[in-house]
Order: structure tokens, then C-alpha cells, then sequence
């Protein structure tokens, strides 16, 4: 199999999948190709292996809850003349087995092997638990 990264960000300002899914919904994380795109500062340096199946796993109030599929970098230009990275997504979003994760700022590289597993088909549409009630099952390996 060849070799491949994701990316692990922290989703500042949701509180839920659903608000993460509802902001990427909006045509204000759109680019001009109707893809979500998430715009960060850094270019990830590990691009090849990014674009060969990763994802960004999203933290939301403290647990890896989901995740979308990183489907291209693009280079873009901000209003104040910075060049800048969006990370173009897949729409679709996979929420995943639930997992703590300590604040961090920006991106992180995440090695397929530490990234939680996808959850089934037939749980993807259950509603989530509390994130509280959620990262205590975590903390003890019930989640």
C-alpha cells in the first residue's frame, strides 16, 4: 500500500458535526468550484502523501468526532495579498469513533495508525452523544 498522511485540526467554533457540517454547507467556505475548502497559512510539506487518501480529522469541543477527505491543495490570495493554502475537501463527512484530543493550534500531521476508525455505515446518521458523556466513554475505551 502506498505511504499517506492525514492532517488533525481543531474545529474552532462548533459545537457539533452538524455546525461543522452546516459552516462547509455555506457558501462562505465554498470556493469557486462549490467544494468546501478549509484556507490555512502553512503549506502541508508531506502534500504528496496528504493527496494520496488523507483526511482532516476534526476535534470538536475536545473529541475527534468526523472527517473529510482531502481532496486537492490549492494555492489562493487573500484580500491582504498573502498567499495562502485551501485544503479542498470531500463534502461528505465520516463521523468517526470518538476520541480525546488536547487543544493544539493550527494543524498536525496524523499517522493512519493513530487515527480513530470510521464509524459503521448503519451508525453514521445516530445522533451524537453529548461531548461530555462522549469523552468520559472515551477516556475509559467505551468509544
Amino acid at each position: 500500500m502506498d505511504k499517506f498522511t492525514h492532517l488533525i485540526k481543531l474545529s474552532v467554533g462548533s459545537d457539533s458535526v452538524e455546525s461543522l457540517g452546516a459552516w462547509y454547507a455555506s457558501r462562505a467556505a465554498k470556493g469557486p468550484d462549490g467544494l468546501p475548502r478549509h484556507v490555512t497559512r502553512m503549506w502541508p510539506r508531506r502534500e504528496a502523501e496528504l493527496l494520496n487518501g488523507g483526511s482532516i480529522f476534526w476535534v470538536i469541543k475536545g473529541l475527534v468526532q468526523c472527517r473529510m477527505r482531502v481532496l486537492r491543495l490549492d494555492r489562493v490570495t487573500g484580500h491582504d495579498g498573502i498567499e495562502r493554502c485551501a485544503i479542498v475537501l470531500d463534502p461528505e463527512i465520516v463521523r468517526t469513533a470518538t476520541a480525546p484530543k488536547r487543544p493544539f493550534q493550527g494543524w498536525r500531521y496524523l499517522a493512519p495508525s493513530d487515527a480513530p476508525p470510521d464509524l459503521p455505515e448503519h451508525r453514521q446518521d445516530e445522533d451524537a452523544l453529548p461531548a461530555d458523556l462522549a469523552g468520559r466513554l472515551a477516556e475509559i475505551g467505551v468509544l
